[in-house]
């Protein structure tokens, strides 16, 4: 069995999928209307959205349920 390669990360998650959020909307904004640019747009949504969630469930404020 070969072995496992780690890579340690320099960033958050928050940090790498905001900014993959914004190279996705940089991306949306080059395309006209249509199919492949609403795609980008929700791809960054999510991204966004997971950045939220992420930063969120690490905040102090968050209880565990007991």
């Amino acid at each position: 069995m070969t072995e496992r390669r780690r890579v340690k990360q320099t960033y958050s998650l928050e940090e790498r999928l905001a900014e993959l959020a914004t190279r996705y909307k940089e991306q949306a904004s080059a395309l006209p209307a249509g199919a492949e640019r609403e795609a980008l747009l929700r791809k960054a949504r999510l991204a966004n959205t997971g950045a939220h969630i992420s930063d969120w469930l690490s905040s102090p404020g968050l209880q565990s349920p007991n």
